[in-house]
């Protein structure tokens, strides 16, 4: 059955910006990759550096000489982490600036917060949510949303093909958005979604198979409880076939790592048809916890590493968590920061710009202030990283 309760976080806007908020108490951070010799966290000033781009091609050079063509993010047969990325010059002056300013803005953990409070404050109120959500409140659809109050935006949403399978005749609804931002470099695209329900789930594989999509990226738990479910078993890890509606799921193989990844290497293909089989690599993190942020940021920026072998143009990378804007929202914006300060993007270091960018695609993406402070915390571990396996 599905739950018909509201997403509780949030509300859609706030009426007075709270400019004397402190900044929430924080765990101190596991430092396993990062080379800092303190965690303090806090943040400084943005002006003047956030609209600069660099020439096409360093964005060229990104996409075609940063990866190792040995590392094979689908080959699961091996514990071998993945392999580190070779940044050019130009990458290497990049991630340096730009962890300079991230790192500036954590000595002021307080006008982050500030920065999140606006950010709030600019959100869509609730009638003007409706309306751009008039797909996703059709009667026919209503049974699709996990949330009710966690909607597709008309102009952003996936459309499925219509088929006798997927029951979507009349619109090919389906609660999931397309995620991107203004940056025309070598970026990746996402598809921001809810945690499957099992009326969903045939929808679900349509879409994968539909836009061709490398990678499904799962930061919740299977949630088997009967009142408060977060994530329906959609991809049912035992080994072997699965069928769901005319879509077969084969799962090839299955490991966890060092970090808490669930691993898994599947072949999806439409049964009765031409069609190539599609290799798929599922990643989930099931420690992740609802509405919060993990102790350390290892396990996000491991995903991260594997994803990086993954070309933009191979299709969008799947992103959800349980309602598709929270920690789905949070690992978009870490990856879509670093993707684009390797590609010479300096304007991604403006983090408020490219959440808003998000926002405008699909609602209330990143919802707490830890996890607009985790986006800073990722990015400059990872950044830090980069750098320190740099041979430049």
């Amino acid at each position: 059955m599905k739950l018909k309760q509201p997403h509780f976080c949030y509300k859609y806007f706030i009426t007075t910006p709270k400019v004397d908020q402190q900044a929430p108490e924080r765990k101190k951070k596991t430092q396993i990759f990062s080379s800092r010799s303190s965690p303090e966290k806090a943040t400084g000033n943005s002006s003047g550096r956030s609209g600069r781009r660099r020439s096409s091609d360093m964005e060229a050079a990104a996409a075609t000489s940063s990866f190792s063509s040995e590392f094979n993010p689908f080959d699961l047969s091996t514990d071998a982490p993945p392999a580190a990325v070779q940044l050019t010059a130009d990458q290497v002056k990049s991630c340096s600036e730009a962890l300079d300013f991230f790192k500036n803005k954590l000595r002021s953990p307080a006008d982050i917060t500030q920065e999140f409070d606006r950010l709030q404050f600019m959100s869509l109120a609730e009638d003007e949510i409706l309306r751009r959500c008039r797909v996703a409140t059709l009667g026919v659809n209503l049974d699709k949303n996990r949330y009710i109050d966690i909607l597709p935006f008309d102009n952003t949403r996936v459309t499925l093909c219509s088929n006798k399978d997927n029951n979507t005749l009349e619109n090919g609804y389906i609660n999931a958005s397309f995620m991107t931002t203004s940056s025309t470099g070598n970026v990746s695209q996402f598809i921001a979604t809810q945690g499957p329900l099992p009326e969903t789930f045939n929808d679900f594989w349509e879409m994968v198979i539909q836009y061709r999509c490398p990678v499904i990226v799962m930061l919740t738990l299977v949630d088997n409880s009967k009142m408060m479910k977060k994530c329906a078993d959609y991809f049912q890890a035992e080994d072997g076939l699965r069928e769901f509606g005319n879509i077969s799921v084969i799962n090839v193989s299955r490991r966890t790592t060092g970090s808490s990844l669930v691993l898994q290497s599947l072949e999806v293909k439409k049964k009765e048809s031409g069609e190539i089989t599609l290799p798929v690599l599922h990643i989930q993190y099931p420690d992740w916890p609802d509405h919060g942020v993990p102790e350390d940021t290892t396990a996000v920026r491991e995903i991260l590493k594997r994803t990086y072998h993954i070309l933009p143009d191979q299709g969008p990378i799947v992103v959800h968590c349980s309602a598709g804007i929270g920690r789905t929202g949070t690992y978009c914006a870490i990856h879509n920061t670093i993707q684009r300060i390797l590609n010479g993007d300096m304007s991604s270091l403006d983090l408020p710009k490219t959440i808003t960018d998000f926002r405008s695609q699909r609602m209330r993406m990143v919802e707490t202030v830890e996890q607009y402070f985790f986006c800073h915390d990722a990015i400059v571990d990872e950044l830090e990283d980069l750098i320190s396996k740099s041979n430049c």
